[in-house]
């Protein structure tokens, strides 16, 4: 595990603990893949920084207000899986949500090159094989 990644990321949900999600976005590598599982609302493939911030800005528009927290951090080589809770209020609904993802953080060379958000545990282990 490289505690460095691990560091990195624990600033990153600090600052979504906070409703901050502009946090550390230097993390990201210029060509960052972003891929959010086809069962959650707007899943789909997202390249780039660019495309990244159009999915962000996206989906945080959706929100009241929205907080991301990481309960456990799971090393897997290049890949961290990130067990998460998303607490928001929807936009205009005022309907307040809690969600249980999972997400998968690949680097390479410090940087993020992949992210991937999850609906179901077993699904996230076993894309990074640690399948129990």
């Amino acid at each position: 595990m490289s505690p460095e990644n691990i560091d990195a990321l624990r600033g990153v949900y600090e600052g979504w603990e906070r409703g901050d999600f502009t946090v550390r976005e230097s993390l990201f590598e210029e060509n960052v893949t972003l891929v959010i599982d086809p069962e959650i609302p707007d899943g789909g493939v997202f390249v780039g920084r660019e495309g990244v911030r159009a999915y962000m800005k996206r989906f945080l528009d959706a929100w009241e207000s929205l907080t991301i927290a990481a309960e456990s951090f799971k090393d897997a080589g290049d890949t961290v899986l990130v067990d998460t809770t998303q607490t928001g209020t929807g936009h205009g609904s005022g309907v307040p949500i809690e969600m249980h993802l999972f997400q998968l953080w690949t680097f390479r060379g410090g940087k993020v090159i992949r992210l991937e958000t999850i609906l179901r545990e077993a699904d996230a282990l076993e894309a990074v094989g640690l399948r129990e």
